[in-house]
């Protein structure tokens, strides 16, 4: 799980639009506080008269950077994809504005299954799910792919100027492109069905995209490293090999701010394998 906010200010206004949102949408709070990444978003189980248990996720950013990928994604992505992948139905959307911030509180359906992990990052002892899973996730990711968007989740340029300075090798050049989740690690997962969570970054991505984002997170973790590669033969393909370096090069960078340092042994050891 993540942490608060480091400023005590900016807890303390993400609680206080938290309370807004829960007064503005007409729910009651059932449970703890639940902070994202680098307290940018705050979440928890909510009790709502018409749909029952929920789950209220609050977004902040500043008011004029509430716009674009990020911003809107989770809202496209249940106008795309719901009633056909298994993801949380979104019940209500509510935005506003305050001291130069702006707010998105999204209520949606509370899915009753622990994640698979609570780090993206899967341990060594992690084992993997069984086959009803694995046919699950797939199902819903070959509609995803099917499905079209003009979101962009990569960018050829990014990868142009990324992948020499991260992993010392020419960028390759991506030849085929399909839409993805974007963020398919094991703390977007739940483990029982899977339900696909947070899908605020989907969008065009390089073919592979999607597996190569699961293999790389759950390459501490061998057993969950075999099924992800014996469900996607995509990544033994040249397509897969460009998305996976398109993927590590992210983790590596993402590793210059600190991030997730335990990965970084294993993802130079599979960015050597794939040079």
């Amino acid at each position: 799980m993540y942490s608060p906010p480091t400023d005590p200010a900016d807890r303390q206004r993400m609680a206080e639009a938290f309370k807004r949102a829960v007064h503005e949408l007409g729910v009651t709070v059932h449970g703890s506080e639940v902070w994202g990444w680098f307290g940018r978003t705050l979440s928890g189980r909510v009790h709502s008269p018409t749909y029952g248990l929920a789950w209220l996720r609050l977004t902040s950013t500043p008011e004029e950077k509430a716009t674009g990928k990020i911003w809107e994604g989770n809202q496209k992505a249940a106008e795309l994809f719901g009633g056909h992948v298994t993801m949380p139905a979104l019940h209500a959307t509510v935005d506003e504005n305050k001291d130069g911030y702006a707010y998105r509180a999204e209520l949606s359906q509370f899915i009753p299954e622990p994640i698979c992990s609570p780090s993206p990052v899967l341990m060594p002892d992690t084992p993997a799910p069984r086959a009803p899973w694995w046919e699950s996730l797939r199902t819903d990711l070959a509609y995803v792919v099917k499905t079209p968007t003009d979101r962009i989740a990569v960018r050829q340029e990014w990868v142009d100027r990324c992948v020499p300075r991260f992993l010392g090798m020419p960028a390759p050049q991506i030849a085929e492109w399909e839409t993805a989740h974007g963020d398919l690690q094991p703390a977007n997962l739940t483990n029982g069905t899977p339900y696909l969570l947070d899908w605020e970054g989907f969008g065009l991505a390089p073919v592979g995209y999607d597996p190569a984002m699961l293999l790389a997170y759950s390459l501490l973790a061998p057993d969950f490293t075999a099924r992800v590669r014996e469900t996607f033969p995509v990544l033994d393909t040249e397509a897969g090999r460009v998305a996976q370096i398109v993927v590590v090069t992210e983790l590596m960078q993402s590793a210059t701010r600190g991030d997730y340092p335990e990965l970084v042994p294993v993802l130079r050891a599979l960015a050597a394998e794939l040079a």
